[in-house]
């Protein structure tokens, strides 16, 4: 499935009648409004929709769902509808009760999108429908702590842990779990940095407060902004760094254009834009790092180098503490999905 640059991308989220209603509709009201809601509330240009979101059920019409919340589908597996990104939402089950069973239609509609190439993704107890289809044999997966039972005794070959917001079944990122209950908001925050950006992420956290990964906003932040300031030799010096950040001995070559006294350069460096020199300089190569690990497949050793730092494991250090996250991590939350 291959979707034109401009056109949103195609989301499904799969009902039945034992789905939770406030999971399915958060995810259907969150998705629609990532491009436009935070846009229309600041007056800001560009309102775009980014997904267009979808329920779609076993059978066609209209039913209930968990707490006898009605549910219209827009379509059923029989119109053979195909999206990019397949949503399974919490389901109303207890701790000891599988699918076994129940959706047999649907479970292999699941399976057979998930080959075409869409992108699966469960809430909560949603990761026991997924279960079914046996795409998660064998894999990591995450749902509600109160299922571990039920995964253990009835898809042992799950590797299942309660612990994580978000699990990756697979190195692509083709098919992800998330916990328990109110973690579809991690999900969604997900799917928003995964397949639009994360600065569309961040605002749509910021409109619905809603709760990020557990690794915080340290991913989605920018490590290099623009601060206003009157020292003209600094900002030659800044302007220097943007263009040579890559160079080894940049603080050395740096301090030589400033014509001034090393320790002074630094004194009024950061006085004029709230960081150190070297604070400055790593901020940059890790932003141009971040930029690499999302478009390219390039070795992390090879990026470390390009960036500027011979030291691997140095760079690796330096990536964490800024990122919150290892460089491997960061690729497979932010690179995006590529489409054949």
């Amino acid at each position: 499935m291959k979707t034109a640059k401009n056109h949103p991308i195609e989301v499904l989220i799969v009902a039945v009648p034992e789905t939770a209603g406030s999971a399915l509709y958060g995810m259907l009201d969150v998705l629609s409004s990532a491009g436009n809601l935070w846009q229309t509330l600041v007056r800001t240009d560009g309102n775009a929709q980014l997904f267009r979101v979808r329920i779609v059920a076993k059978d066609p019409g209209s039913f209930s769902c968990g707490n006898r919340i009605p549910v219209t589908p827009d379509c059923c597996i029989a119109d053979e509808p195909e999206a990019q990104i397949i949503i399974l939402p919490e389901l109303w089950l207890g701790p000891d009760e599988p699918l076994h069973g129940r959706h047999a239609r649907l479970i292999e509609w699941i399976r057979n999108q998930y080959d075409k190439g869409a992108t699966i993704y469960s809430a909560c107890s949603g990761a026991i429908m997924l279960a079914e289809t046996g795409l998660l044999n064998g894999c990591h997966a995450t749902s509600h702590w109160g299922y571990q039972d039920l995964f253990r005794n009835n898809y042992p070959e799950v590797q299942f842990d309660p612990a994580p917001n978000l699990a990756y079944a697979d190195a692509a990122g083709r098919i992800v779990t998330a916990g328990g209950t109110t973690s579809w908001h991690d999900l969604a925050l997900h799917i928003i940095s995964r397949h639009a950006s994360p600065g569309e992420a961040l605002r749509i956290a910021k409109v619905y407060l809603l709760k990020w990964h557990g690794e915080g906003e340290l991913p989605y932040a920018s490590l290099v902004r623009p601060v206003p300031h009157g020292d003209s030799i600094v900002r030659k010096c800044e302007g220097w760094l943007q263009e040579h950040f890559h160079d080894i001995d940049a603080i050395v070559q740096v301090t030589s254009l400033a014509d001034i006294p090393e320790r002074t350069l630094k004194r009024r460096f950061k006085a004029a834009t709230g960081n150190s020199l070297i604070q400055y300089l790593q901020n940059l190569r890790v932003e141009e790092a971040k930029r690499l690990l999302e478009s390219s497949d390039k070795p992390v050793d090879e990026i470390s180098e390009q960036v500027g730092y011979n030291d691997t494991s140095f760079f690796r250090r330096v990536f964490k503490r800024l990122t919150g996250l290892t460089p491997s991590h960061y690729r497979r939350l932010f690179q995006p999905i590529v489409r054949v």
